[in-house]
């Protein structure tokens, strides 16, 4: 028989007769200790920096946002402010121009009130100057008419007339 031949079956005999995979002995406290270690080392150097940073960025990204929030706020309350104060400077200079219309309005009245009386009192003066020289010029006329009148009698007449 071959040497390589007989370990075979012994090999097999021996995983048959239920040989544990894993052997519990004195190894298992030495691994039990390396994983804590490694546990304990990983979350110091690893899981807590990770787990801080991440906090970190959190609480940044949440500051932030409210942050933007109050700005967002504050704009909105500066932006009603100035709509408000703009309505009210539209509404005074909409009464201011009404007031300058009226008195615009008061000062033609006036103006054209001036003019009237005015242009009445040169109709009235005119036509009295017009009144006063038209008697005069029929108390001249009516003088002359009766000059004339004689003057023509008595070129008809071939004598003077009384």
């Amino acid at each position: 028989m071959n040497p390589a031949s007989e370990a075979e079956p012994v090999l097999v005999a021996v995983a048959a007769k239920g040989h544990p995979l894993i052997d519990i002995d004195w190894t298992i406290l030495l691994q039990f200790g390396l994983f804590v270690a490694m546990y304990v080392l990983a979350n110091k150097l690893l899981f807590q920096p990770y787990v801080a940073l991440r906090e970190k960025r959190i609480a940044g990204i949440d500051g932030a946002r409210a942050e933007a929030e109050r700005m967002s706020a504050q704009a909105d309350a500066k932006l009603a402010d100035y709509e408000q104060k703009l309505a009210a400077a539209r509404g005074k200079a909409a009464e201011e121009q009404r007031q300058v219309r009226a008195e615009a309005a008061r000062h033609e009245q006036e103006v054209t009130e001036a003019s009237r009386k005015q242009a009445q009192a040169a109709m009235d003066a005119a036509a009295t100057r017009v009144k006063t020289e038209t008697e005069t010029a029929r108390a001249d006329l009516a003088q002359r008419a009766e000059t004339i009148a004689r003057e023509m009698a008595a070129r008809l007449l071939g004598r003077e007339v009384a």
